[in-house]
Formats: C-alpha cells, sequence, structure tokens
C-alpha cells in the first residue's frame, strides 16, 4: 500500500483535483506540499494535529513538507467558519506566535537540511504594490465565483469586510508565490479552505499557462479537527503550559465511544493491521481503545515519559492504587488558608478548576464537583490543614482534575 492509498484508508482524503498524478507524486516522494497555519494564538491546539500529522506521514514517505506560517494572511483574518472578524493582532502578537508554532512542529517535522522547510507569507504579501497586485492577480479572479464560495457565503448575512473579502486572493497568491520560488506544486487544507485552495490553482494555471502543475488535495481536516480541538472549557493546546500533558491524555481518553476508533486511524501512526482488529471491539474493551488513543498522542506530542506519567495518574484517579504523584497539582500556603482552613469555593478557583466562585457556587449545587471522590453539594464545606498537607483531588465535571497539596 502506497501512502496516498494509507491516507484514503485512514479517512484522510475528501477531495482531489487530479487523483492519478497526485497519487503517483506522493506515492513516489515528488511532492513538494505546503500546508498553511495562520498564528491567531502563541499555540497550536489540536485542531491543528490532523495536519501535522499529515506531514509526518508525508515526510516519512520521502516528500517535502513546506510550512506555511501566516504572518501576512494573519493580518487580515481567514473568514471561513466565522460569524464575526477577527481580531486584528500587531506585527509583535503574530511574529511572537510563529516563533512559537515552529518550537512545536518540530516534534512532528524535520527541519532538517534539505528536509522540511518553513516560510512566513508576511515576507512577500507585505512587499506587494496595492495597483499592482489589483491589475496582476485580481484580475484573474471572478466577485461571482467568490461571493459563491461557502466561506464568503455563510458571513454575507451579518456583514463581510473588504478586508476578509481580500483573504482568497491571499491565500491563492501563497500557492502561487510557492511555486515559482520553491517549487512547491501541491497544497493541502481543510474542507472550508477548498475554494481558497481551488484559487490558487487556477491562478498559477492563468499565469504561468495550462501546463503549469499544480495540484489541490483537501482533507477531513478542519470539519473534523476544529471539532477535535474545542471543549466545553476552551481550547486544548499543544504548549505544556496551557494544556498540562495529563490534561491533554484526559481529552482523548474521553472522547465519545464513535469517535475513538476514527481517531485512532487518522490520528495514530499505529498499523492499518492493528486498527482493523479494534474494529470489533466494544464495551470495556473500547474505554483500552481510549487508552492506546490518548497514550499514543501524548506520547507524540510531550514525548512517551510524559504520556507514562499521565497514564499512571489516571489510572490513580480511578482507583486502581497506582501513583497519583504526576496529577496536576496545585500547591498552597498557609496564607492560602483563612483560620486555617480552605472553603471549597476557593479552593475550586485556586486550583484553575472554575473560573471564579459565581461558576464554583453554580457547578456545586448542579452537584458537579466532588472531594476524594465524595460529590460536594454543600458551598460551606471546608478543609482543614491536615487534610490539605495529605492532598485533596478536586473533579469538576468526568474529566477535570486538580490536586491541592499544601506545602
Amino acid at each position: 500500500m502506497g501512502i496516498y492509498e494509507e491516507l484514503v484508508a485512514r479517512g484522510l482524503i475528501a477531495q482531489v483535483t487530479n487523483e492519478e498524478e497526485i497519487k503517483e507524486m506522493i506515492n513516489s516522494g515528488k511532492a513538494t506540499f505546503y500546508i498553511g497555519f495562520d498564528p491567531t494564538a502563541d499555540s497550536l491546539h489540536v485542531g491543528h494535529f490532523m495536519a501535522l500529522c499529515l506531514m509526518k506521514r508525508l515526510q516519512m514517505a520521502g516528500n517535502k513538507p513546506v510550512v506555511l506560517v501566516g504572518g501576512g494572511t494573519g493580518m487580515v483574518g481567514d473568514p471561513s467558519g466565522r460569524t464575526d472578524m477577527r481580531s486584528m493582532m500587531t506585527v509583535e502578537t503574530i511574529q511572537h506566535n510563529c516563533d512559537c508554532f515552529k518550537k512545536q512542529m518540530e516534534r512532528f517535522i524535520d527541519f532538517g537540511p534539505d528536509k522540511a522547510i518553513m516560510v512566513n507569507n508576511a515576507d512577500w504579501l507585505l512587499k506587494l504594490n496595492y495597483v499592482e497586485l489589483l491589475r496582476e492577480v485580481g484580475a484573474c479572479f471572478s466577485v461571482n465565483n467568490m461571493l459563491r464560495a461557502e466561506c464568503y457565503k455563510q458571513r454575507m448575512e451579518k456583514g463581510l469586510s473588504f478586508l476578509e473579502f481580500n483573504y482568497m486572493i491571499m491565500q491563492s497568491y501563497d500557492f502561487y508565490y510557492l511555486f515559482q520560488h520553491y517549487g512547491c506544486n501541491m497544497q493541502f487544507g481543510g474542507n472550508d479552505q477548498w475554494s481558497n485552495m481551488l484559487g490558487g490553482t487556477e491562478l498559477i494555471r492563468r499565469k504561468l499557462g495550462k501546463d503549469a502543475h499544480a495540484m489541490t488535495i483537501t482533507l477531513l481536516l478542519n470539519s473534523e479537527g476544529k471539532k477535535m480541538g474545542k471543549t466545553a472549557s476552551g481550547a486544548v493546546w499543544l504548549d505544556p503550559n496551557k494544556t498540562s500533558p495529563f490534561e491533554f491524555y484526559q481529552y482523548w481518553r474521553n472522547v465519545n465511544d464513535g469517535d475513538v476508533l476514527k481517531c485512532i486511524r487518522m490520528l495514530t501512526f499505529l498499523p492499518l493491521e492493528q486498527i482493523d482488529e479494534m474494529e470489533s471491539w466494544e464495551g470495556s474493551q473500547l474505554n483500552r481503545a481510549k487508552e492506546i488513543l490518548a497514550y499514543e498522542l501524548t506520547a507524540l506530542v510531550h514525548g512517551e515519559e510524559e504520556a507514562k506519567k499521565a497514564e499512571e495518574a489516571a489510572k490513580a484517579l480511578f482507583g486502581s492504587g497506582a501513583d497519583d504523584s504526576n496529577m496536576p497539582c496545585t500547591e498552597l500556603c498557609s496564607d492560602d488558608l483563612s483560620d486555617g482552613k480552605l472553603d471549597i469555593m476557593t479552593a475550586l478557583v485556586k486550583s484553575g478548576l472554575c473560573a471564579s466562585k459565581s461558576e464554583a457556587r453554580r457547578n456545586i449545587t448542579q452537584g458537579g464537583v466532588s472531594a476524594n471522590d465524595v460529590k460536594i453539594t454543600d458551598i460551606s464545606v471546608s478543609f482543614t490543614e491536615n487534610e490539605l498537607k495529605a492532598g485533596v483531588v478536586l473533579r469538576r465535571g468526568k474529566k477535570n482534575y486538580n490536586k491541592l497539596v499544601l506545602i
């Protein structure tokens, strides 16, 4: 099985512009391909995970990744999947976010000599002359066709700014520039990027002739990945300072039963034969599948050692007697106590499980809080110095844990 066939078998390929030619290029390691990442935060999240795993798979098969960070497009903001306009970022913030991205990507992608490269579209987009861009690039785009694109149609009711309307042209120009200067002959992106990507392919053909080879592929990337990237409490980040390895592990450990095998197939590097054997798993076996998924992905992002620690901490929470020293922990000092005690609402806030005392009160009264596996329903509950020195494990909901320890 070639790498293209494996991507199909893993459920990653959604649409392509020329399947036979794309298959031959990828399987023979002749693709120089790019995926873009707009630096809207200082960390990647699990919504980017599928793209990173894809780049790793293709690089392992001999293809060359071009990581494009959108220092230029980030100043405009992608309207895809949005109901309002993105906040404008400063040049300094965008550059900081780009720097953070590369550090995280190095866990997935080899940026060694003649391997993958990282480029920033600010290097060419910010130098463009507006009138020249209108004449050379704008003339290649039909406004009627652009307005039919899903990324614009969903914004028309609330208002689409002219700033955002230019995003498709800028993204298309990226592919045109990368094709000319880096020999980039293929682009990958999510379902919601299809119109923008087709724009890039068409621009190359219009400017360089029909014989110019530029391939387009979309994946089940953003449609699935963006759902993966969000939880009820916010994003699941790849930065351990934002989402700890334990929290990252628990996120995957608690995926829905119906999603676990799909996630294993799409995101892990386990052999397909091994995954196929799991298709018949049910009941307690699905819990084992979730543990496999959580361990594999935590090891991929944070390393084997952190994955083992997270696994041990998870086992401790569920009463198997494992070491709980690796559980997320908040250290307290005597100044945090009042009359030698710490009330439950303050404890929830200090642990980071709740953002405010009002949120803590709401979770307690709704029955969503426990301490050392005992449900807490009274907001007047407090913990003594001795209890806190021994350690109090707080839980909010089914997935959020923190251990409070007085030092």
